[in-house]
């Protein structure tokens, strides 16, 4: 298949209960012509397909997943999202499966009544009790349990055994034997020397002829559905942080068409001006053309103070305007939007499949097959070895009852649930981890490298020191910025920024004259002023004196210093005027965000394109100890891939395009959010607050997640390799223990539930604290 032509689609798959429904619906996909790589995600119930759009489409798609059994949810109809139509999907599955389990449970209890009565009940004990149980289970049978005798049935055609295989069986043998026992009892009964009905311990029966077992089949249809309903309503309650994102954009947008007119948000296109009052939500991504504001970004970011927006500002959707009226010109609308590629990244992320969810898979595709085979063996062993007068009824109850607890349900979902919360609760908290398998790496991690500029550092030079050798300080800077106003140049462009700081109103000036690789000169206020580093100085003959002093601990600092010398028109003798240091500040935060990193049990390495001495004193600021400086971009891949030749697990933290490669090469790359859309996009986390916070809560909540899907593998496979064997009667020869198919069903319900509710805590997640740095 040619790689240009492949196209991506999300197929929300309907009727899948467990992890080997979700292995048949993704084998079958892969299995389509023209379909490339196929992935199914029990949790989020959703099938991820690039496919050959010359060979195959939708349509193929969604027939070849019918024909293994289960469906596809129909395309939203126009005006209604892919969220809505999401949850009116899952509001009806679970409406569908209260109603199917309150009709099971009603009609069970009675039939549990007369099967627990033992026949010691007068008013119980009638002749009829047994067709009374046939006519209550019926419905509970044919109506709520329906479903997984299609999909038992579905999954015969294709040659596979899952969840609805056990449960048919198992509810289907129990029933169709008590069924034979009431129609025609003869055909089945056992009798003991007198011709008596033998009683069975642990086995029901009706009050004359064959025991039968409609209790086993009705209450444990009700119970598995119990089940499902709990499932279906965690599972809303897991999709809730994508609703809440998608529900947080505006839902109409004033645009100005000749006149201004509201329109629907989805009929925005870019190019359109869009008007935004105080208090509204800003409805699509833009940039402001004119009027100012204080936007409230907290959605975006998680910064709670507002963010000033003037003319040729970018402005995202689902913002909140505050104070002014502005004007912008939509440049992203439609699933292009920040807060959609949010949506989707966090829809991809919890679509994905962690490295740690491969073993549940594998474990799920052949679990039911040896399942079938210790069934039969367990009817096989009791037929054989219970006394000949009981031995078919207690093979049957033990086979139900393996058939029943081992149900693989639990091993499925214990990783797909807990990384679809750990997802959703790393978005809410501004984290955005693109997959599975990047949640999973980043627990693992041991080296962290840190690009300098924009990561630990702000990333833009600000004035940091004015040392003015007569008059004020301001007076020095208005002169110095004067002459600067206009300069493209990093240095420049901060010195004239600190003047609009204070307020300085700057002088007019004239006889501009640049010297390459030196400084410049020009005359402001009536005096000339030569600005520049300390070889112009020299070359001009300044005698600085004691400013080279404070110049040299300054750049010792890693600043760069700008020395300036004043001279009278006509004159050519300079008197030294002062000096400024520029310097890329460190991030308020980055020193306590690095100590809590090595606190973690990771080792900080910081890398940088600047030279030594800058780098050295940056790093000691932040409390960083291995430095790679000087480094060129292009080495950057390179640096990081020496360090993953040591055998250690690398994560990559930047924000510029330079960083784009280091961050591919690197075991997690960690892009900041305010950085350039290419380093975003070769990183495998995105942090939208910009600083290094987010890395410790993103290291944190991996952790937090892996832990909680070891605790679900661990429970679950605990649960199969205990339950099989006491529902097999393996403490029968000991205890005379028997484990009811009754109690077997409720044990497997409560597996799943217990897995889900074990995820769902990880809703209560909150990243560490970064402690301020001592004063």
């Amino acid at each position: 298949m040619s790689a240009v032509a492949e196209a991506h689609i999300e197929l929300p798959i309907t009727g899948m209960t467990c992890a080997a429904c979700a292995s048949r619906v993704e084998r079958t996909l892969r299995e389509a012509p023209g379909v490339r790589q196929a992935g199914v995600n029990l949790a989020t119930a959703r099938a991820t397909v690039q496919y050959d759009p010359a060979t195959t489409g939708r349509e193929q798609l969604v027939a070849q997943v019918k024909d293994a059994g289960y469906g596809v949810r129909d395309v939203p109809a126009a005006g209604v999202s892919d969220a809505d139509a999401e949850a009116a999907s899952q509001r009806a599955e679970y409406e569908t499966l209260r109603r199917k389990f309150w009709v099971a449970a009603i009609l069970a209890a009675p039939v549990f009544v007369l099967a627990m009565s033992h026949g010691r009940v007068a008013a119980l004990n009638f002749a009829g009790a047994g067709w009374v149980q046939l006519g209550l289970t019926i419905p509970v049978v044919f109506y709520s349990g329906a479903q997984f005798y299609r999909g038992a049935w579905a999954a015969f055609r294709h040659r596979a055994a899952d969840m609805n295989t056990l449960i048919g069986l198992g509810t289907g043998t129990a029933f169709v034997y008590s069924t034979v026992a009431t129609v025609a009892p003869g055909l089945v009964a056992v009798s003991g020397a007198h011709g008596a009905s033998i009683a069975v311990p642990g086995v029901h029966g009706a009050s004359m002829g064959a025991p039968v077992y409609f209790e086993a089949a009705a209450v444990i249809i009700a119970l598995v559905l119990l089940g499902r309903l709990l499932e279906s309503r965690a599972k809303g309650r897991m999709g809730d942080a994508i609703r809440r994102l998608a529900g947080l954009q505006a839902k109409t947008a004033r645009v100005i068409r000749g006149a201004e007119i509201d329109i629907p948000i989805e009929e925005v296109v870019a190019g359109d001006i869009v008007v935004v009052r105080p208090g509204e939500k800003i409805p699509v991504d833009g940039r402001v053309r004119d009027g100012a504001s204080s936007v409230d970004e907290s959605m975006l970011t998680g910064e709670s103070m507002p963010v000033d927006k003037v003319a040729g500002d970018e402005v995202f959707g689902a913002t909140m305007n505050r104070i002014g009226t502005f004007r912008f010109e939509a440049t992203k609308v439609g699933a292009d939007t920040a807060l959609q590629q949010i949506v989707r990244l966090v829809q991809d992320a919890q679509g994905s499949k962690a490295p740690i969810a491969r073993l549940a898979d594998v474990i799920s595709g052949i679990f039911t097959p040896i399942v079938l085979c210790i069934a039969i063996a367990t009817f096989v062993a009791w037929f054989i070895l219970a006394p000949v007068d009981t031995r078919f009824t207690m093979a049957l109850v033990n086979l139900v009852a393996v058939l029943i607890i081992a149900c693989p349900c639990a091993l499925g979902l214990a990783t797909p649930t807990a990384i679809l919360v750990g997802t959703a609760k790393g978005a809410d908290n501004g984290v955005l981890i693109k997959g599975g398998e990047s949640l999973e790496i980043a627990h693992k991690l041991n080296v962290l490298v840190l690009d300098k500029t924009g990561t630990v550092t702000v990333g833009r030079p600000a004035l940091t020191d004015i040392v003015a050798t007569s008059g004020g300080d301001d007076d020095f800077l208005r002169a110095v910025a004067s002459a600067e106003r206009g300069s493209e140049h990093p240095v420049g462009e901060a010195i004239v920024r600190a003047a609009g700081d204070r307020s300085l109103v700057l002088d007019e000036v004239t006889d501009f004259k640049a010297i390459a690789g030196h400084g410049i000169e020009a005359t402001v206020g009536g005096r000339r002023l030569l600005l520049g580093n300390a070889r112009l100085m020299r070359d001009r003959g300044v005698a600085t004196g004691h400013l080279e002093t404070r110049a040299a601990a300054l750049a010792g600092d890693g600043k760069t210093v700008i020395l300036a010398a004043f001279a009278e028109p006509g004159r050519d003798s300079w008197t030294p005027a002062g000096l400024l240091a520029v310097a890329d500040q460190v991030r308020p935060d980055s020193a306590a965000a690095v100590r809590a990193l090595q606190g973690m049990g990771l080792e900080v390495v910081m890398m940088t394109g600047d030279n030594q001495r800058t780098a050295d004193a940056v790093a000691r600021q932040v409390g960083i100890t291995r430095v790679l400086a000087e480094v060129l971009p292009e080495d950057k891949a390179r640096e990081v891939q020496r360090l993953r030749a040591e055998k250690r697990l690398v994560g990559m933290v930047g924000d510029g395009i330079n960083d784009a490669p280091a961050l591919a090469a690197a075991d997690v790359g960690i892009a900041i959010g305010t950085g350039t859309d290419v380093a975003i996009e070769a990183s495998d986390v995105t942090l939208l607050r910009g600083d290094l916070r987010g890395v410790v809560t993103a290291i944190a909540l991996s952790r937090a997640t892996i832990r909680t899907v070891k605790q679900n593998l661990f429970w679950a496979f605990v649960y199969n390799v205990i339950g099989i064997p006491i529902a097999a009667g393996v403490l029968y020869p000991f205890t005379g223990w028997l484990l009811s198919p009754v109690i077997a069903s409720a044990a497997m319900s409560l597996s799943s539930v217990s897995v889900l509710t074990n995820s769902l805590r990880l809703r209560r997640f909150h990243p560490p604290v970064v402690a301020a740095a001592p004063a």
